[in-house]
């Protein structure tokens, strides 16, 4: 039975220790108070635990995981959502951080509007947590073909009623495996966009979004072929289309302010 009003946070981490303790005071900051964090460690080797665990010590709604050996965040998110008690399912990389109304908000939003799954905008800092002037939307609502189409939805703005989309669990791949989530999501119930900006995304060096555009397609493919069992020509034809809506998003999602 899970509690109705509990949101349950997903943070999974690996050497976030510069990091870490900035997001977690985010949650802590947030005007909607019932909630819980998971936090699963996949066997950092810098002071990422003890800097958790210290301030777990005075605060009971920290819940901390260790796993045996490295897992990769597919895993460590699959061991948090089993975890899990809550209604509202969130999540938090442990170097992204939230407004503080953040969750209040889009709780009040799925409840008025009877939505099952939703995200936020986001904007974009750097590791000195200073903005960047990006800031970062997709579309207003979101179908099964419309997800399939792109990954609007940044990690850290999503939500979802868990009384309504049951227990799911992370295709285990080395990348996109917060967009293979949600394409497991996605079939249950359409995404919605809350359209204010209530997180904000920190853009590392060496992260996914870094990498080279022929690497990115790569594991574009890798996600249709291996975690949705797609055929040869199937995950090919969706990769192209990604590339195509990964432009346009560009073009009409994705602004600079000065």
């Amino acid at each position: 039975m899970r509690m109705n009003k509990l949101v349950s946070i997903i943070m999974p981490s690996h050497n976030c220790g510069p990091f870490v303790e900035e997001s977690i005071r985010s949650v802590l900051a947030q005007t909607y108070t019932d909630w819980e964090l998971l936090f699963v460690d996949d066997c950092s080797t810098d002071n990422t635990v003890d800097l958790v665990s210290g301030i777990a010590k005075v605060d009971y709604r920290i819940r901390i995981f260790q796993n045996d050996c490295r897992c990769g965040a597919a895993i460590s998110r699959n061991k948090a959502l089993q975890k899990a008690k809550g209604r509202w399912i969130a999540f938090l990389d442990s170097d992204d951080l939230w407004e503080c109304d953040k969750l209040e908000k889009q709780i009040q939003f799925m409840l008025e509007n009877n939505y099952t799954f939703s995200y936020t905008r986001y904007q974009e800092i750097d590791n000195y947590s200073k903005e960047t002037g990006i800031f970062v939307t997709g579309p207003n609502h979101i179908t099964k073909w419309g997800m399939y189409a792109f990954c609007w939805p940044g990690c850290l703005t999503v939500m979802w009623d868990a009384e309504k989309i049951g227990q799911v669990q992370v295709a285990d791949i080395e990348k996109n495996n917060d967009y293979a989530l949600w394409l497991r999501v996605i079939q249950r119930a359409d995404c919605y966009l809350l359209d204010e900006c209530l997180a904000r995304y920190r853009r590392r060096s060496g992260s996914i979004s870094n990498h080279s555009y022929l690497t990115l397609v790569k594991w574009h493919y890798k996600l249709f072929r291996e975690a949705e069992k797609m055929s040869v020509i199937a995950s090919l034809i969706m990769t192209v289309v990604n590339i195509i809506f990964g432009t346009v998003k560009k073009l009409y999602y994705v602004k600079r302010k000065r």
